[in-house]
């Protein structure tokens, strides 16, 4: 049985007009243990969108349309928010959040976060001393001044200290499935460095068993990623392993993703990044064909018209009906 299943998931937000905002189409993916999907794709593709559904979390003005998700074959659909934040929320599926000052309460000390955790979804019936050694023994993982770090406030931490400390609060009740909203994006390239060796090795030691990795920077999945999904405008137009997206990508926004940014891996260091023309389209009216036909180099008459079906082009998923 698979780890992680996404079975034709869609979602949509419902405004106060009553029109409805179709924000993720026709999800579907599944992930075994130790496997490590890196999705991709612009601001405002539905990335964050989708990571609410991947934890069952329908807070409105979000609603799922259709579809499943299932985690160690258990539905996440249907269940109450208190439901989902009790026995769902850390255990099961746990999320390492972009801006970790942000998810940080400045008024209270690393030790004293990371202790709600456990004590919220233990009851209370464990002790300050267990919850206590139980930290000490979490963050000595993580190559940090362990006293130093659980004893400080979030402003008295460097930036890297604070994202491994989101990390480590977030994996403590070791997790099924942990989803990672570009959890390196506001960090030095050596910090980077760290935090993903960081990641790495959790998984190694079985704190968690699988992973979504989600960025905007295509490259960086390479290194990070065993399969990758490229999103756009709500869609998955890609999904193949990282070599295959990277290196031979063949949906042409894939294709123009990695023409637009700086690559560091050999024969691309010389290559002179070209930007993508246009925006993508109003999911308030997504138009009845491709959905990225108006920005593509190489769309025919008929992309704007038809609509494009995920198939298998040379042993990837592509929606591009003249992909080859």
């Amino acid at each position: 049985m698979p780890t992680f299943e996404v079975d034709h998931l869609s979602l949509h937000y419902l405004t106060r007009f009553g029109e409805k905002i179709q924000a993720v189409s026709d999800v579907s993916f599944t992930m075994e243990q130790g496997e490590i999907l890196g999705i991709a794709g612009e601001s405002g593709c539905g990335k964050s969108t989708l990571v609410n559904g991947l934890m069952g979390l329908f807070i409105p003005p979000l609603y799922p349309t259709s579809g499943d998700v299932r985690v160690g074959g258990e539905s996440l659909m249907k269940r109450t928010p208190q439901d989902i934040r009790k026995n769902v929320l850390s255990q099961k599926v746990s999320m390492i959040p972009q801006g970790a000052f942000n998810a940080l309460n400045p008024t209270r000390k690393i030790k004293d976060i990371a202790a709600d955790v456990i004590a919220s979804h233990t009851g209370g019936h464990t002790s300050k001393k267990d919850i206590e050694a139980r930290l000490r023994e979490r963050f000595d993982l993580f190559g940090m001044d362990t006293e130093r770090v659980l004893n400080a406030f979030p402003i008295q931490l460097t930036a890297g200290e604070r994202q491994r400390s989101v990390i480590g609060i977030s994996t403590l009740l070791n997790p099924q499935m942990v989803i990672a909203d570009e959890p390196t994006s506001a960090l030095d390239v050596t910090t980077q460095k760290v935090v993903i060796r960081m990641i790495f090795d959790l998984l190694e030691k079985g704190i968690f068993n699988t992973m979504i990795f989600i960025t905007h920077e295509l490259p960086l999945l390479r290194h990070v990623a065993n399969n990758i999904a490229i999103m756009y405008a709500g869609e998955f137009v890609e999904k193949g392993t990282n070599e295959q997206v990277v290196f031979d990508p063949r949906h042409p926004y894939t294709q123009a993703l990695m023409g637009s940014m700086l690559s560091a891996e050999p024969g691309q260091k010389s290559r002179k990044p070209v930007s993508i023309e246009g925006a993508p389209p109003s999911l308030a009216k997504v138009p009845p064909g491709c959905r990225f036909a108006a920005r593509c180099p190489v769309a025919r008459a008929d992309c704007k018209t038809q609509k494009q079906e995920l198939r298998m082009v040379a042993g990837r998923l592509v929606r591009c009906n003249y992909a080859e």
